[in-house]
């Protein structure tokens, strides 16, 4: 069934009601050849808004020294109590200086004051831990944003690319101590990332977490921009573009060229478009809540909302996934099959999924 921007969603295990696509500002101010101008950034936002949609996501990374923070600020100071602003910590903004980075509570609490700051609001409605940095105790970022939901300055926390045994225990951790407990888990999830669905997904679904995934075009590879003639290009020292940035990093290989081959093959069938595909592929999963579509032109943006009108049959489902099955690990792959019969008696137990 067809979705608009205002069928809004439930994040998590939470009351907070948002959007089933949310837009990213990434793009805004990044100052390379794959950024959005100033007023590209203004008519994305004005279009997002205008269609219901009210869940744009940033972080103090994004841009120039938190410019993306800032522009967005800008945009949306007539109208930020009817949006859902998500901003991120961890990744350094002072490069030389050791506690500007990292998840510890000295660079969380700096990062809030700066990025309520550049906005120019007063409280943050969700706020991720950005990246993991196996350094910092986990009661001490736990009890940090308590303490600022506790102040008003948070309303909500989540976690992005963090290690699915670190998220479940301290999800564990601050139900028991009564602290706030995280609603959203923002991942990399595409057609050509899935291994987020050995660990990373089951345990959002089984802690509460809304999952929001980024780079749901794997990098635009889902777009089918890309054939066998770009394998090999790129220039290590590059990142004016993100076909350089996708060859360095080895996104661009044979696996997922064939994965972006069935993607248009099936987007044919449909009468959509590969992009529109790919991001209605990451809808399909229950536990999605809401992906966040990087954009970068008015008309990427017109593109990427079409993604809620297009409906998937299981037939086509099945070949998507079949391209880009992902390897079973330990100890998923002994825990299905032959297994199940040697834990159930040979008889059928429902799922609580």
């Amino acid at each position: 069934m067809p979705l608009q921007l205002d069928d809004y969603r439930l994040l998590g295990r939470s009351g907070l009601r948002v959007s089933p696509l949310a837009l990213g500002t990434m793009t805004f101010r990044v100052g390379a050849g794959w950024g959005s101008s100033d007023e590209e950034a203004r008519q994305l936002v004005d279009t997002y808004i205008e269609r219901g949609g009210n869940f744009i996501d940033t972080a103090d990374f994004y841009g120039q020294l938190g410019q993306s923070e800032m522009l967005l600020g800008e945009l949306i100071k007539d109208r930020r109590d009817s949006l859902v602003i998500s901003t991120k910590y961890s990744l350094t903004t002072r490069p030389g200086d050791p506690n500007a980075s990292g998840n510890h509570r000295k660079n969380m609490v700096r990062s809030v004051e700066d990025s309520l700051r550049r906005m120019g609001t007063d409280y943050i409605d969700l706020l991720y831990l950005h990246m993991w940095d196996f350094r910092t105790p986990v009661d001490e970022i736990l009890r940090s944003f308590d303490d600022l939901v506790r102040q008003g300055k948070v309303l909500y926390i989540g976690l992005s690319d963090t290690p699915a045994w670190q998220a479940s225990r301290m999800q564990a951790i601050a139900e028991l101590r009564g602290w706030t407990q995280f609603c959203a888990l923002q991942i990399q999830y595409s057609l050509v990332e899935r291994t987020v669905e050995r660990e990373l997904i089951p345990m959002a679904l089984e802690m509460g977490l809304g999952v929001s995934p980024w780079a749901p075009l794997g990098q635009g590879l889902l777009t089918g921009k890309y054939t066998r003639a770009d394998l090999g290009s790129g220039d290590m020292t590059d990142i004016s573009s993100r076909k350089a940035i996708n060859a360095v990093t080895g996104k661009l290989n044979e696996k997922n060229l064939r994965v972006a081959d069935r993607v248009v093959e099936v987007a044919k069938e449909i009468g959509c478009t590969p992009a529109q595909l790919a991001v209605a592929w990451t809808l399909a999963n229950p536990v999605v809540c809401s992906p966040v579509i990087g954009v970068r032109t008015p008309a990427q943006l017109e593109d990427n909302l079409g993604a809620l009108n297009v409906d998937i049959t299981p037939e086509q489902l099945a070949r998507l996934d079949e391209v880009s099955a992902v390897p079973p690990v330990f100890p998923m792959d002994i825990l299905k099959g032959p297994a199940e019969g040697m834990m159930f008696g040979n008889v059928k137990v429902a799922s609580r999924d």
